[in-house]
C-alpha cells in the first residue's frame, strides 16, 4: 500500500517514481524501499521499467491491481474521514480538507 501510495502521490505531482524518489516520499533510505518496491511488484501493485525520459533510470508505475487497491483504500479513507466529521458542516469539512492540501503542496515545495 505504502509504496503504491508513494507512486500515486509522485505521478499527481509530474515526479518521476524513481526508487529514490519513492525513498523520499515515504521517508526511508534506498535499500529499504527497493525492498518495498520489490515487494509491490511481487504482489502485482506495480512494474518498474525503464524511463522514458532517461533508459538509464528506472520508474515504477501502477497495475490495474494496484489502481484498484490505491481506490479501494481512498473510499475506505473518504468514509472514516465523513465518519470522524459526523456533525461538521459541508463547509467546514471542505475548508479542513483544503487546509490540509495547502499544507501538504507547502511542504512539497520546500523540499524543491
Amino acid at each position: 500500500m505504502l509504496v503504491s501510495e508513494a507512486v500515486y502521490a509522485l505521478g499527481q505531482r509530474g515526479v518521476p517514481a524513481t526508487v529514490n524518489a519513492i525513498a523520499h516520499e515515504i521517508g526511508i533510505d534506498q535499500s529499504g524501499a527497493s525492498r518495498l518496491i520489490k515487494s509491490a511488484t511481487a504482489a502485482g501493485y506495480v512494474v518498474m521499467a525503464a524511463s522514458a525520459a532517461d533508459g538509464r533510470l528506472r520508474e515504477a508505475s501502477l497495475t490495474l491491481a494496484g489502481r484498484t487497491m490505491l481506490d479501494q483504500a481512498h473510499r475506505w479513507q473518504e468514509e472514516i474521514f465523513d465518519q470522524l466529521t459526523t456533525g461538521w458542516s459541508e463547509k467546514k469539512r471542505r475548508d479542513f480538507q483544503q487546509a490540509m492540501t495547502d499544507l501538504m503542496d507547502r511542504s512539497y515545495a520546500m523540499e524543491a
